[in-house]
C-alpha cells in the first residue's frame, strides 16, 4: 500500500519529509481511515507514510492562560472522552468523541486526522466548529530550518466534500477553541443506523450562551451530514437570541434549523428524513440544555479498553525509523521477540497471520468493522486491520495466543487459561468460532480495566465486535461469570 514507512521523532522531521517528497508523502496517526482510504484507491500518489506517533507531547489536552483549550494532534477520541477537562468545558466535543466507531478505532482514531478526512458525516468537526475552533497549520519556509505558521478557522478548512486548505507540505500542528464558560452549555445529538460502529445519518451541535435571566445572548447551531461541509442553521441561531427556551421558541428554533439543511437521498436516509432528523435532534438538544440535562446519558466511567493504563496521555519517543521493502521490523509480540524481513507493506493484521504465522487473530471484514482482529498495541485494544505493520516496530503486542498470560489474577498458575476463555467454554459462548477472538480480547481488557463491569459497561466493550451467529446473551453472560471470579 506504500513504498515507504518513515516513523520521526520531531515534528521538524516531519515537516521535512514532507518538503522533500512533495505530495507522494502523508502524515500518519492513527491510520483509521488512511488505511480504508489506501486499500480502496482514494489516494493515488501517496507513496510514503510519516507516523507521528511517537513524538513526544503531542497527545496532550490542555487549558492555557487565555482560557483557549488546545488538542495535540495525537489526541485520539478515547482521550477526549476520558479528559473530564473536555467534558467540564468543552461537552460537544467529549460527546462527539464517545461516538465515534468503538473502543478499538477511538484508541488509534485521532481528532486531527478525523478533521483532516473531511467527511460531512464526520462526528467531531460539528462541535468544533460550533465552538468556534481554529487549527494551526506549519511548513517549513522552502529550503531553510525556519517554519512557518497559519491560523485557519475551522468554518475556512473545508472547501466542498472531504477537501481542505491543507497543502501537500503542511502538517496539522493543534486545534483550538475557547473553553466553555460558566454561562454556557453545549450538547451534541447523533442519529446512526445502529448504536456503535455507525456513520452518522444526521448530527448536531448546540452551544448557548446564556443570561443572568435565562434569556439566550447568542447561539451556534451546526449541522453534519446535511451539506458538503458542515455548516451553520443562521436563521435558527438568530431567532434564539433574546429569547427563552420555552416549548414554544424550541419547536420553531429546530423548523428553522430543518430549513438550512440541504440534505441528499443516499443508502443511509432520503433527503426529506434527515430534514426531519435535524428538526427532532434540534428540539431534543435544546431541551437537554433548558433542562440542564445535556450530559444525563453521558457514563462516568466511560469503557476505554486500556486496562490499567491511566488517562494521562502517554509521552512514548522512538528513535527515527525508515521503512522501506527491505527494513525489518523488530517487535515483541506475545512476550517473544521476532524480527520481520517482509510484510512492510502491510497491515498489522495481515503481519501477524502472514508472517508471524499468529492466525488466532481473524480477518472478518478488514475495515474495522467486526473486531475479529483485536489485539493489544501498547496495552490497548485496536483493530489490527487497520493499524500499518511499521507500527508494531519497538512496540508491543499482545494476540489471543498471548491472552492466557494476561491473566488478571497474578497468583494464577502460568499457562492456564485466562478466566473469560473459561467462561466462554462453561457458558457456551462459542458457536462457529471466528469471532471469538475478538471478543475475548475485547472482554479480557475490559476486566483488566475494571474488574466487576455493569452489564451496559460489558455492552459498550463489545460494541466493536460482531457476530453472525448469536445473539450475544451467552457471551454476555460469560463475562459477567468471568467478572465475578475475579479478586
Amino acid at each position: 500500500m506504500w513504498n515507504e514507512y518513515i516513523t520521526v521523532a520531531s515534528i521538524e522531521e516531519a515537516l521535512r519529509v514532507l518538503t522533500e517528497h512533495s505530495g507522494r508523502a502523508r502524515i500518519v496517526a492513527g491510520a483509521t481511515d488512511l488505511m480504508l482510504e489506501l486499500e480502496r484507491g482514494l489516494r493515488p500518489g501517496v507513496e510514503i507514510l510519516v507516523d507521528i506517533s511517537r513524538i513526544p507531547d503531542l497527545d496532550h489536552i490542555t487549558l492555557d492562560e487565555a482560557d483557549v483549550l488546545h488538542i495535540g494532534p495525537l489526541v485520539t477520541h478515547n482521550h477526549c472522552v476520558a479528559s473530564k477537562l473536555l467534558r467540564d468545558r468543552a461537552y460537544p466535543l467529549a460527546r462527539a468523541a464517545w461516538e465515534v466507531g468503538a473502543p478499538q478505532i477511538r484508541n488509534r482514531g485521532t481528532v486531527a486526522g478525523n478533521l483532516i478526512t473531511a467527511s460531512p458525516a464526520n462526528d467531531t468537526i460539528t462541535p468544533l466548529m460550533a465552538l468556534g475552533a481554529w487549527v494551526v497549520l506549519r511548513a517549513r519556509s522552502g529550503t531553510q530550518r525556519e517554519c512557518r505558521e497559519r491560523k485557519v478557522p475551522l468554518a475556512e478548512f473545508y472547501t466542498g466534500v472531504r477537501k481542505t486548505v491543507l497543502q501537500p507540505d503542511e502538517m496539522l500542528v493543534d486545534i483550538a477553541f475557547p473553553a466553555l464558560k460558566e454561562n454556557q452549555r453545549g450538547a451534541f445529538m447523533k442519529l446512526a443506523l445502529r448504536r456503535a460502529q455507525a456513520i452518522s445519518v444526521v448530527n448536531i451541535a448546540l452551544v448557548v450562551t446564556l443570561e443572568p435571566s435565562k434569556r439566550i445572548r447568542s447561539a451556534f447551531i451546526t449541522l453534519g451530514a446535511v451539506a458538503p461541509t458542515i455548516i451553520h442553521a443562521p436563521e435558527a441561531e438568530n431567532f434564539l437570541a433574546g429569547k427563552e427556551l420555552t416549548n414554544e421558541v424550541i419547536d420553531h428554533a429546530a423548523k428553522l434549523a430543518a430549513q438550512s439543511a440541504r440534505p441528499i437521498d443516499d443508502i443511509r436516509g432520503s433527503a426529506a428524513y434527515r430534514r426531519e432528523m435535524v428538526r427532532v435532534l434540534t428540539v431534543r438538544g435544546l431541551h437537554d440544555i433548558a433542562d440542564g440535562q445535556e450530559q444525563s446519558n453521558f457514563p462516568t466511567d466511560p469503557v476505554l479498553l486500556w486496562g490499567r493504563q491511566s488517562a494521562v496521555p502517554s509521552q512514548q519517543s522512538s528513535p527515527a525509523t525508515r521503512h522501506t521493502l527491505e527494513t525489518a521490523i523488530q517487535t515483541r509480540i506475545n512476550g517473544k521477540d521476532y524480527t520481520f524481513t517482509t510484510g512492510q507493506d502491510k497491515s498489522l493484521l495481515r503481519l501477524l497471520r502472514e508472517e508471524a504465522g499468529l492466525t488466532g487473530t481473524k480477518e472478518g471484514c478488514a475495515e474495522g468493522e467486526c473486531g475479529a482482529c483485536t489485539v493489544f498495541l501498547d496495552g490497548k485494544a485496536v483493530m489490527a486491520c487497520l493499524t500499518p505493520a511499521p507500527r508494531a516496530h519497538g512496540a508491543e503486542v499482545v494476540t489471543i495466543e498471548g491472552l492466557e498470560n494476561t491473566t488478571p489474577n497474578t497468583h494464577e498458575e502460568a499457562g492456564r487459561l485466562h478466566p473469560v476463555q473459561d467462561a466462554f467454554i462453561q457458558y457456551g459462548a462459542v458457536q462457529c468460532g471466528y469471532c471469538t477472538p475478538g471478543f475475548l480480547m475485547s472482554a479480557a481488557k475490559l476486566l483488566e480495566e475494571n474488574p466487576h463491569p455493569t452489564r451496559e459497561e460489558i455492552a459498550q466493550s463489545l460494541t466493536g465486535n460482531l457476530c453472525r451467529c448469536t445473539g450475544y446473551y451467552k457471551i454476555v453472560k460469560a463475562i459477567e461469570a468471568a467478572s465475578s471470579g475475579i479478586g
